[in-house]
């Protein structure tokens, strides 16, 4: 395994200074948002200029990208015609895992199965697998979904961020039977009532799920994903978890 970090932890910045900054802090691993609601790299931006998203992305100050987050805001056709470009992009740059999230609460499942069949059918095509993220709100809320999920469609897996199960209804449901699905982690620290604290002051157990993740296999990415916070030095709470994840290691 290795230590990552997303250019969600300054989502207000263009890409090239995040890069910047994350090279800075010596990550050797960057997890770029792809977000149509933020100004790094919407991916409705890759769909109408794809040969300078590409340019952009390639230019990492020699830091790896291990993943891209997938936040596209369409629905219908518009959404595969950018979730497709998004996938030459991986293929382009060598990225085999995306994240993407599921459906609301509410969604059919069945509807989800169809949703995601498609999703996968577009991304194996081109070499690309994809990990629904383990969200608050979302069908991957529950342990017992997810799980359900990617045994209906092969090719699905997750992107696990245990603060999402630590903080939800469902804190008491056992994650560890989806470890073998994991494609992709997102770490923060968290509390039961809060879901990012600063490090060192929350609940989330890094060596227990080090220790898990080794016994199913996992040696991909530990992607530091936190928020920015009124009166929080990202660039200092960064440099904490890094130094944290890789004492562990």
């Amino acid at each position: 395994m290795f230590v990552a970090a997303s250019t969600s932890c300054f989502p207000d910045i263009p890409l090239p200074d995040v890069i910047e900054v994350l090279s800075d802090l010596e990550f050797t691993c960057v997890e770029i948002v792809l977000d149509d609601k933020g100004i790094q790299m919407p991916p409705a931006r890759i769909l109408e200029d794809f040969d300078e998203c590409l340019r952009i992305v390639r230019d990492t100050h020699r830091l790896d990208i291990c993943s891209y987050n997938v936040k596209i805001d369409a629905e219908g056709e518009p959404f595969y015609d950018r979730f497709t470009k998004i996938c030459d992009l991986a293929k382009a740059t060598k990225v085999v895992s995306l994240t993407i999230p599921s459906g609301e609460h509410g969604t059919p499942f069945n509807q989800e199965v169809e949703h995601l069949q498609r999703l996968v059918e577009i991304a194996e095509s081109r070499g690309v697998r994809i990990g629904l993220k383990s969200q608050m709100g979302c069908l991957s809320e529950d342990p017992d979904t997810v799980k359900n999920l990617c045994d209906y469609v092969p090719g699905v897996g997750l992107t696990l961020d245990p603060s999402h199960y630590l903080c939800s209804n469902n804190r008491n449901k056992n994650y560890e039977k989806l470890l073998k699905y994991v494609y992709h982690v997102q770490l923060r620290d968290s509390k039961k009532d809060q879901l990012q604290v600063r490090v060192g002051q929350g609940e989330i157990e890094y060596g227990r799920l080090i220790t898990q993740l080794q016994s199913v296999g996992y040696d991909l990415a530990l992607s530091v994903d936190m928020t920015p916070m009124e009166g929080m030095d990202m660039r200092q709470e960064l440099r904490k978890l890094r130094l944290l994840l890789d004492s562990l290691l």
